[in-house]
C-alpha cells in the first residue's frame, strides 16, 4: 500500500513539475479590402511570420451589408476562448464579433451596434479588445466620426472624417455598457491599441491629421484604463502608417504597423517605451498583409492550425 501511495505521489509531483506549454506568436490580418475574411500567420521568434493555410481565409465575413472583415483583432480570454472583433464596413454604426476555441471553428458571427444611438455617426473603424483583470470584463474600443461633434481637427482630416476614440465594456458579449468617449486631445485619431505596463496604461494611436500630413503613431498614457490619457511622445514611427499592434519579445517592446502607402509591414522597437528604433530589416510578413493584431497562443493551437492546411 505504501508503495502504491509513493508511486501515486511521485507521478503527481512529476506532472506538476512539467514546464508550461511553449507559446508561439500568431498574427491576425486581412488582405485587399477585407472581403475574403480572416487571415492568420505564425512566428516562433516574433519577428518573422509565415502565412497559415496557404494564406487563404479562415473565416468569411457574414454580417452587415458590406460583409467585410477588416482590422481583425483577436485576444485570448480567461474563458479559454479567442475573441475577435473587426471592421464590417467603411460606413456602418457597428462592428463584428465572433469567438473560437481553436481559431479554426468559429461561433456564429454577431453585429454589435455600438454607435446606433448616434444617428449622425459615419463609421466604426478598427475595433480593438482589451481584457481588464481588475474588473473582469472586456473593453472594446474603436474610432468614429460624428460630424460637428468636435471642431478641433475638423478641417484637417480626410474628406468628412474627424475621428475620436470610443469604448464600451462587456463581460459576456451579450450585454454592453453605454458607449463613452475614450480619447480626445483635439486632433483626428484612429487605430489605437492599449498596453498596460506596471501601473500605467499606454495608448498607441495614429494621428490621422492629413493637413499638414502626420499619419504617424504616437503614445498617450494614463493611470486609468478608460480616461485621463495624455500624449507623452513625439511620433515614434515614420509618417503614413497605421494599425499598430505591440508585443514584448525578450527585453524589447516591438510595435508593428501597416505601411499602407508603401505596401509592406514595418516595426519599431524599444527597451524603455521612450526611445524607439526602426527595425524593418529584422521582420518579414506574408505578401499583402494589412492591419493586424499580434497575440500569443500555445504551440498545440499552432499545430492544429498547421494540420488544417
Amino acid at each position: 500500500m505504501r508503495t502504491i501511495l509513493l508511486s501515486t505521489f511521485l507521478a503527481f509531483f512529476l506532472l506538476s513539475c512539467q514546464a508550461p506549454e511553449k507559446e508561439v506568436y500568431l498574427f491576425s490580418f486581412f488582405q485587399d479590402n477585407g472581403q475574403d475574411g480572416l487571415h492568420l500567420a505564425y512566428s516562433y521568434d516574433g519577428y518573422h511570420y509565415e502565412a497559415l493555410k496557404n494564406n487563404e481565409s479562415f473565416l468569411t465575413p457574414q454580417v452587415a451589408d458590406d460583409k467585410l472583415m477588416r482590422d481583425p483583432c483577436i485576444i485570448p480570454g480567461p474563458d479559454g476562448k479567442y475573441h475577435m472583433v473587426w471592421t464590417v464596413s467603411w460606413n456602418d454604426k457597428g462592428i463584428g464579433y465572433a469567438w473560437s476555441e481553436d481559431l479554426i471553428n468559429w461561433s456564429e458571427q454577431k453585429f454589435i451596434p455600438v454607435m446606433a444611438h448616434e444617428p449622425e455617426a459615419l463609421n466604426c473603424w478598427a475595433p480593438e479588445l482589451y481584457y481588464d483583470e481588475d474588473s473582469k470584463q472586456y473593453l472594446i474600443y474603436w474610432a468614429t466620426t460624428i460630424p460637428g461633434r468636435f471642431t478641433e481637427g475638423d478641417t484637417q482630416g480626410d474628406d468628412k472624417y474627424n475621428h475620436r476614440m470610443y469604448y464600451t465594456t462587456t463581460k459576456d458579449f451579450e450585454n454592453f455598457s453605454d458607449t463613452k468617449l475614450l480619447y480626445d486631445e483635439g486632433f483626428n485619431v484612429i487605430d489605437a491599441v492599449i498596453q498596460k505596463v506596471d501601473d500605467t496604461y499606454y495608448l498607441f494611436l495614429k494621428d490621422e491629421t492629413r493637413t499638414p500630413a502626420k499619419k504617424h503613431i504616437r503614445i498617450a498614457a494614463s493611470d486609468q484604463l478608460t480616461e485621463g490619457y495624455q500624449l507623452i511622445s513625439e511620433p515614434i514611427t515614420p509618417d503614413w502608417v497605421e494599425g499598430p499592434t505591440i508585443t514584448k519579445i525578450g527585453d524589447k517592446w516591438v510595435l508593428f504597423y501597416d505601411e499602407y502607402t508603401r505596401h509592406h509591414m514595418g516595426a519599431v522597437a524599444s527597451t524603455d517605451l521612450k526611445n524607439w528604433e526602426v527595425i524593418n530589416d529584422q521582420i518579414s510578413f506574408p505578401a499583402g498583409t494589412r492591419h493586424g493584431t499580434i497575440f500569443k497562443a500555445p504551440e498545440s493551437i499552432l499545430n492544429r492550425l498547421l494540420e488544417a492546411e
